[in-house]
């Protein structure tokens, strides 16, 4: 346990003296000099040099040590393929991303496989190398199931051994979470929620999705559908029509493809795309700008719906729709302030269309620290 404290602790804020995760942890200094000496013995933490511009002798600082492992993050969309490495401090060196003709979930598993195994070359390893994969995708994983559910924008996704088939193709152990949780944990790892204890990720693009974060901690809910609002039954769509209840009627209502709608019905019938329609809002174009405003009260009666139950310090917009701050968040805000006495934060994502890949190596990281430590503890239970 105490082992497993200060390489939290070294993990969260290294470089670290013995005297600083003494006082961040609690635990006495020879408690923590024990569980050092254990976890350099191990390759775990390792020397980063000393101390310098305070009073009195330097100390000597430790950080986890990068070469301990690797982590490999994969980033599924309906378009590309995206992919990085990182060594298990948390430094991506090498990252690729390949466009994908989605037909079947059979050229997506190829396609993951591919781009994985390119981008490990670049970093000058191989796939059994990893400690452990992180792979994002729409849909609900829900325990050991075989198969992601609501997964609709990828074709053949919801099927049968889809999971097995991608551990068989990558070959090093993999886990797996919905990318929109993972934009979320991107976000708190290198973007605006890192101090925020409090927030969520909002999601528009072909889909409607939500990251939720409490107390610094993902929100998974009992089944791990926390967030899918795009099935709250709001917005001009039928949440009775049988299309909308597949997908969701506010999915239908603010993604890409109610945007179009919004643009036909402003007067827009050669609208091809919700890209189209923003660019021409943003060219000046008086019914593209008048679409994007009944986008921008969609946004907000979600946004309106669920701050009264979780209560968010802020709201991030992500999603290729919902990256579009400076057209969307002035709007939204003011609708906002029709619909809800509660004003959260907004901010557009600090991270762009790299969230969910940086959100998978985030949890990768996690995870390939914990097996990590578990892998030694083994060891040494093995060679007493």
């Amino acid at each position: 346990m105490n082992e497993r404290s200060v390489l939290e602790h070294i993990r969260r804020g290294g470089p670290l003296s013995r005297a600083q995760i003494s006082r961040r942890s609690g635990l006495s200094k020879p408690t923590v000099s024990q569980a050092l000496g254990a976890l350099e013995r191990a390759d775990l933490v390792r020397a980063a040099g000393r101390s310098s511009g305070g009073k009195g002798p330097t100390a000597v600082l430790y950080e986890l040590n990068p070469t301990a492992g690797w982590v490999l993050g994969i980033d599924v969309g309906r378009e590309y393929v995206r992919a990085a490495v990182a060594d298990v401090a948390g430094r991506i060196i090498a990252q690729r991303r390949q466009r994908t003709k989605v037909r079947t979930s059979k050229t997506v598993i190829g396609a993951i496989g591919s781009v994985a195994e390119d981008t490990v070359h670049a970093a000058g390893l191989t796939l059994r190398k990893v400690t452990v994969a992180v792979v994002g995708s729409p849909g609900v994983f829900v325990g050991a199931g075989t198969h992601p559910l609501l997964a609709h924008n990828l074709p053949g996704w919801e099927r049968e051994g889809v999971l097995e088939a991608i551990r068989h193709e990558l070959g090093c152990p993999v886990e797996f979470e919905n990318d929109v949780n993972l934009a979320a944990l991107g976000e708190r790892w290198r973007g605006h929620g890192r101090d925020v204890r409090h927030f969520v990720y909002l999601h528009i693009g072909t889909g409607v999705g939500m990251g939720i974060v409490l107390d610094g901690e993902l929100f998974r809910g009992a089944s791990g559908a926390a967030g899918e609002i795009g099935y709250l039954p709001l917005g001009a769509a039928d949440p009775h029509d049988p299309a909308n209840r597949r997908r969701g009627a506010l999915e239908a209502a603010i993604g890409s493809g109610g945007v179009v709608a919004a643009a036909e019905r402003a007067g827009m019938p050669e609208a091809s795309s919700a890209a189209a329609v923003f660019d021409a809002a943003a060219a000046g174009d008086a019914k593209a700008r008048r679409a994007i405003q009944a986008e921008a009260r969609g946004i907000a009666l979600g946004i309106a719906s669920i701050v009264p139950v979780l209560d968010p310090e802020l709201v991030i917009l992500g999603g290729g729709i919902g990256r579009n701050g400076e057209l969307l968040r002035a709007p939204i805000e003011r609708e906002l302030a029709l619909l809800s006495p509660f004003s959260p934060r907004i901010e557009v994502s600090a991270l762009g269309e790299d969230a969910e890949l940086v959100g998978a190596v985030s949890l990768a990281l996690r995870s390939a620290e914990e097996r990590l430590f578990s892998r030694t503890q083994h060891k040494r239970r093995i060679a007493v």
